[in-house]
């Protein structure tokens, strides 16, 4: 397979623009909340002893790190189709090989490749208290530290779920050897170490940011979550709704001559951040407008910024108003799934699905290569009564994302 001159002949056909087939990512130690419109019959898909399908990854050029997984678990594939003929490349094989035309000469000399990954998660109870390494501790098993934000669509969240409340950091006085006792009772039960963290009611239409290094653990609204592309974690908690949890789930990114070190484990944790009095100030984002509301409400449309506030990734959340066309022109490569509505994004015809089967594509998710987003890319809501809603997410060195979290972005 040619796959540059397969690619290369996609991006002419789109216009700078391709249709990605969704991705699914099961989760052995969680229960899914059913609600990412996947075939109820499908949610054990892949086996139950790989766990139900609880999230869908977007643009993803990151494999998922779980034990038994195909290789390309977690990756998104461009859809080739020609006539009736319909074939897949690899998103990170074509920005392997064309980088430049997806993301720009530049975000590829500095970065190498697409580093952010964009998902939506979905669980039935909350996800264990865990952290992502920051770089001094993932570097050290050859990973990247991941930063991540998240957000939570109004459209996907008619039911939050039985705990939408979010753990974040650790209570202001907490040390580090209350930590360790927690770690010390691993085999005992509940360790406790919830009960030296603080729980945040969730919003939708809200988000928060999730430094590298942040203990977190989160509840049961489904999430649009954007973050440096890497799979490193280490969880925390010892039980999860009186199911243990093993502790190789603590350690799968530790040194393995560290997996009992206890002040190795320990210091992985950014203390300055988890004891921050005023986490929430420092941490909670609301959507902001990208441009004049006044001006884009009279084209037909709103934008806002929706995760903002990280160097390393952005997003945005685009509603069209029914029966409007637009123009919308950004300065970086963005990837981009449709949440309600129906309609066209350049070439190609875009609707947000009621159902979808397992392996089956949808028309639902795109990617707008940098040179298409800076060109403008011709948006259309075909409804006559229902807003077409898109969600599009960033990369690292986006000129246009807002870098700080405003002092007063508290309501």
């Amino acid at each position: 397979m040619n796959i540059e001159r397969i690619v290369l002949k996609v991006l002419e056909s789109g216009d700078g623009v391709v249709r990605l087939a969704p991705a699914w990512v099961p989760r052995a130690f969680l229960v899914p909340g059913r609600r990412l419109k996947l075939r109820p019959s499908d949610i054990y898909a892949l086996g139950a002893e790989r766990g139900g399908i609880d999230e869908r990854w977007l643009a993803s050029t990151t494999r998922a790190d779980n034990p038994g997984a195909p290789e390309d678990e977690g990756l998104s594939y461009i859809v080739v189709q020609e006539g009736s003929k319909v074939s897949r490349v690899l998103l990170k094989d074509a920005i392997d090989v064309l980088g430049d035309r997806f993301i720009g000469r530049d975000v590829m000399r500095k970065h190498g490749g697409w580093m952010v990954l964009a998902k939506f998660f979905d669980n039935a109870c909350p996800i264990p208290l865990h952290l992502h390494q920051m770089e001094e501790h993932a570097r050290r098993v050859n990973r990247l530290p991941k930063p991540e934000a998240y957000y939570f669509p109004q459209q996907l969240n008619a039911f939050e779920g039985k705990f939408p409340y979010t753990f974040f950091g650790l209570e202001p006085g907490t040390s580090k050897e209350d930590v360790k006792e927690c770690l010390k009772r691993w085999g005992s039960g509940d360790n406790g170490i919830l009960y030296l963290s603080r729980a945040y009611k969730l919003k939708p239409g809200t988000g928060w940011l999730v430094p590298a290094g942040v203990l977190h653990a989160p509840g049961t609204l489904v999430t649009y979550e954007v973050q440096k592309a890497s799979d490193v974690a280490a969880i925390y908690q010892s039980m999860l709704e009186d199911k243990p949890i093993s502790w190789d789930l603590l350690v799968k990114d530790v040194p393995k001559e560290h997996h009992q070190d206890l002040d190795y484990i320990v210091d992985m944790i950014d203390w300055r951040e988890n004891l921050d009095p005023e986490f929430k100030k420092h941490h909670y984002i609301e959507p902001i407008p990208s441009i004049d509301p006044e001006e884009s409400r009279e084209a037909g449309y709103e934008e806002k910024w929706v995760i903002y506030g990280s160097r390393d990734f952005s997003a945005k959340e685009l509603t069209v108003y029914p029966g409007k066309s637009v123009k919308i022109y950004d300065k970086a490569a963005y990837g981009l799934v449709v949440i309600q509505g129906h309609g066209r994004v350049g070439k190609f015809r875009v609707e947000a699905p009621t159902m979808i089967k397992y392996g089956e594509l949808t028309n639902d998710e795109l990617f707008v290569t940098v040179e298409a987003a800076r060109d403008g890319v011709k948006i259309v809501n075909e409804s006559s009564a229902e807003n077409l809603v898109i969600l599009k997410h960033f990369g690292p060195d986006n000129p246009d994302a807002p870098k700080e979290v405003p002092a007063n972005n508290i309501s």
